[in-house]
């Protein structure tokens, strides 16, 4: 059992790994001043990885009875989090209910609502850096490591019907597990798409060398497990070898960021386009930002383009 507090002021939640060395403990204060956000706070809740699921309970319970806890953002553990608490929740958003993760928690007349925003604030990340008809120009295939909720959201928002025509060629998604392997692949049954999509078991880096090995020039290639961050380490060896004009691209935007290093070992002599998890960072917390306090925060433009220069001085600057 975890000692929870009441909150005392407007209060916005982190359910995550290790929070307290993430931006947003210091970010947050300058975006909540910029939007007026009169009094609020975040606070970090943290779990190990697989915690037991009367853990995840506890906390979603306590969010929900504490009238100034307002809400989640949820980072790593939004699909074990989603499966111990589904009952909790009053609402559950369609895209949380098909793809069985929670990312944010809300409350909304009195209800508790479960969202997976991952679907658009990773597409929203996604198109910020690669130009429009991309892969219709270049044919390119994508391949996501790790088949947990991100790679999800990720194919989710390249198979959707408003892309056609400027689709991956090819979907690759790998996994340690098998579980989660059959876990995606079932969803995106669910999803109807018309993607070729390869689901490979990976269990060692060296695999997934093989794979990425394989893909045509510009493909593009996501580090999605949260190595790097929540866990030491790369999905990849020193010894992979990216095809030319790719774009790899880090989930992670703070940790030890091997898979980035190895990128730019490469980067000169395959002419490599190399992406961290910045803009995914400020377009996650964006979206929770708005659900949770009920306020607009555009995804693009002035705003959007104010708020991120407030994240980059705070923690850059």
């Amino acid at each position: 059992m975890t000692d929870y507090v009441p909150a005392t002021q407007p209060t916005l939640y982190f359910i995550g790994v290790t929070t307290a060395k993430s931006s947003i403990m210091s970010v947050f204060p300058a975006w909540a001043d910029y939007l007026g956000l009169e009094n609020a706070v975040i606070r970090g809740i943290d779990f190990p990885l697989h915690a037991a699921p009367d853990a995840y309970r506890e906390a979603v319970a306590f969010i929900r009875d504490d009238p100034m806890s307002l809400g989640a953002l949820v980072t790593t553990h939004k699909i074990d989090l989603f499966n111990a608490c589904k009952e909790i929740f009053d609402e559950i958003d369609p895209h949380a209910r098909l793809m069985e993760e929670t990312s944010c928690i809300s409350k909304r007349d009195g209800k508790l609502v479960c969202h997976a925003k991952d679907p658009i604030s990773s597409g929203l990340a996604l198109d910020a850096f690669l130009p429009d008809g991309y892969f219709e120009r270049t044919g390119a295939e994508l391949f996501s490591i790790g088949a947990g909720g991100s790679t999800i959201a990720l194919t989710w928002h390249m198979m959707h019907s408003r892309r056609a025509g400027d689709r991956p060629s090819r979907i690759v998604v790998s996994n340690r597990s098998q579980h989660r392997i059959d876990e995606i692949r079932r969803i995106h049954r669910a999803m109807g798409t018309t993607l070729p999509v390869d689901y490979v078991l990976a269990p060692q880096p060296t695999d997934n060398d093989a794979i990425v090995a394989s893909l045509k020039p510009a493909s593009i290639v996501i580090n999605a497990t949260g190595l790097g961050k929540d866990a030491p380490g790369s999905p990849l060896s020193d010894a992979v070898r990216f095809p030319p004009r790719s774009v790899v691209w880090d989930l992670n935007y703070r940790g030890d960021l091997i898979f980035l290093d190895q990128a730019r070992a490469r980067q000169q002599t395959s002419d490599l386009q190399i992406e961290d998890g910045w803009i995914y960072f400020i377009h996650g917390w964006t979206q929770v930002i708005s659900e949770v306090f009920h306020i607009d925060i555009p995804p693009r433009g002035a705003t959007f383009d104010e708020i991120s220069k407030i994240a980059l001085n705070v923690t850059r600057g």
